[in-house]
């Protein structure tokens, strides 16, 4: 719908669940290491991952009148087999549900996605951070491996 989008006393009340949501997962979760606002003119907040297969990331959440954003910097642009780079992100991207593989500045892979304004609750902000956690775990090493081949050693 073309007017759905969230007034100032919607977003207010997103941005509390937000923040509440975030200082329990900062206090609970161990695989989030840091929270962060963004400037006090927006609402943006960066919570930083502890990882396994990809030791630290920073996830960007962004609340804004229509939808909350989210993404999290990936890798820098495959430095050779760009082919079977992309070809292997695309394939992944079938398998994600509520974000996606993409090219973003400098031709880095993001991963990205947004939910709906009148979406956003704890179970969504829940289901969000596993995603990031299991779709970075999945799918970075492989993709470091095609598009960087050269810098691992063969057996």
């Amino acid at each position: 719908m073309a007017d759905d989008y969230a007034d100032e006393p919607t977003l207010d009340a997103l941005d509390a669940v937000v923040t509440d949501w975030l200082a329990e997962q900062l206090a609970e979760n161990p695989v989030v290491a840091a929270v962060e606002r963004g400037e006090p003119d927006e609402r943006r907040w960066y919570v930083r991952v502890h990882g396994e297969a990809k030791d630290v990331y920073t996830i960007w959440f962004t609340l804004r009148q229509r939808s909350l954003h989210y993404e999290t910097y990936v890798m820098p642009a495959p430095e050779e087999n760009h082919q079977l780079f992309y070809e292997h992100l695309l394939r992944r991207n079938r398998k994600l549900h509520g974000m996606a593989f993409c090219i973003g500045d400098e031709d880095a892979v993001f991963l990205a996605g947004a939910l709906p304004f009148h979406a956003v609750d704890q179970g969504e902000l829940d289901r969000i951070l596993g995603s990031f956690y299991a779709y970075v775990e999945q799918c970075f090493l492989p993709a470091l491996r095609i598009g960087f081949a050269s810098r691992f050693p063969t057996a």
